[in-house]
């Protein structure tokens, strides 16, 4: 990724704790963030010492720079501990699979939920400086329980910047959609299944969004320069069939077609109709901008701070989602994707 001045700026010399290290996001962050950037310190706080200890032992992550923090964002206290010193935070760590939410409801309220308002509490007591929270497609016009912890873990984050008083701790949030070949995502499973000559698909209509985890990453780390607390930054991403996704892996396959799961869209939404009239568009982004400015937010503000980019304001009523989305990933799009992926 090209750097700009100013981005190497914000995160020079930075102590940066990251929830959900251990996982396919914070690996690819931790990557880039040691590659490409000099910052003094980076905590990976996560609950599994098994993949902790994976991590310690693989070249990619041997750096002096890292730590490994053992911790559950369900626990305040261990949280308060582990931001000890710490100017930037990127939440990342949520219980995600849709069907697991629906059985388990209150445990991925106590993660999402509750541990989103822990990191909060945390990011305060330590002068936290900017916070970034990873949130989801499934957010937005919410049918299924993680999309509705996540959303509320996103009115969370927004929030905290209405009530931080003399703090100079920021907050916003990054949306996105279907991360490509991520742990738990739907094409490692289809991979699997093809070899056994079947793909199972849930409908032939279905359609998501897809990012690769290097631009996740990368749209999280601009993200970081631009924001200034409460927005929540969309990134401009293409969208795919489920069916053309499968064919792409093998069309020969037998395709089972066995109905959409409890909880699961058809389609995703990054932003819903009733958002758009607070939804500002540039050239490769959308944010959503704090329906309240309590906190001082103005886009005079957000302009003056993004010198180089001009947004201008959506149609309202536009809703920006994976069916109507005009960017679509074709079979042979998907098929090299694959293969880089592989």
């Amino acid at each position: 990724m090209k750097i700009k001045k100013n981005l190497k700026n914000t995160l020079f010399d930075k102590t940066l704790l990251i929830t959900g290290g251990t996982g396919s996001f914070g690996k690819e962050l931790i990557k880039t963030l040691l590659k490409s950037f000099n910052l003094k310190k980076i905590i990976i706080y996560s609950r599994d010492e098994l993949k902790q200890y994976e991590m310690q032992q693989s070249e990619d992550f041997n750096s002096k720079k890292l730590r490994y923090f053992i911790g559950d964002v369900r626990d305040l206290p261990r949280l308060n501990l582990a931001m000890n010193n710490v100017n930037l935070v990127v939440h990342a760590a949520a219980l995600k699979q849709v069907p697991t939410a629906e059985y388990n409801p209150f445990e991925v309220v106590k993660t999402n939920i509750i541990g989103a308002q822990n990191i909060i509490d945390a990011c305060f007591y330590n002068n936290v400086q900017r916070v970034i929270a990873l949130s989801t497609d499934k957010a937005s016009s919410p049918t299924n329980l993680y999309g509705a912890t996540k959303l509320t873990s996103d009115k969370l984050f927004v929030a905290a910047n209405n009530y931080k008083g003399p703090k100079q701790t920021s907050f916003s949030v990054v949306r996105y959609g279907n991360v490509f070949n991520s742990r738990g995502s739907v094409l490692p499973v289809f991979l699997s299944q093809a070899k056994k000559n079947y793909i199972t698909i849930t409908d032939k209509d279905m359609t998501r969004f897809n990012i690769s985890l290097k631009e996740g990453v990368n749209f999280v780390i601009k993200s970081f320069n631009r924001m200034i607390g409460g927005e929540i930054f969309i990134p401009k991403i293409p969208t795919f069939k489920i069916v053309d996704l499968a064919k792409a892996i093998n069309e020969k396959a037998k395709f089972k077609y066995v109905g959409i799961r409890p909880g699961e869209k058809l389609h995703e939404e990054m932003f819903s109709a009733s958002d758009s009239s607070h939804a500002i568009e540039f050239k490769d982004y959308f944010f959503i901008k704090p329906q309240s400015e309590l906190n001082g937010w103005t886009m005079k503000k957000y302009k003056n701070q993004n010198k180089s980019e001009n947004g201008k304001e959506v149609k309202k009523g536009l809703t920006y989602n994976s069916y109507t989305n005009s960017d679509y990933l074709k079979i042979q799009d998907l098929k090299k994707l694959i293969k880089e992926n592989d």
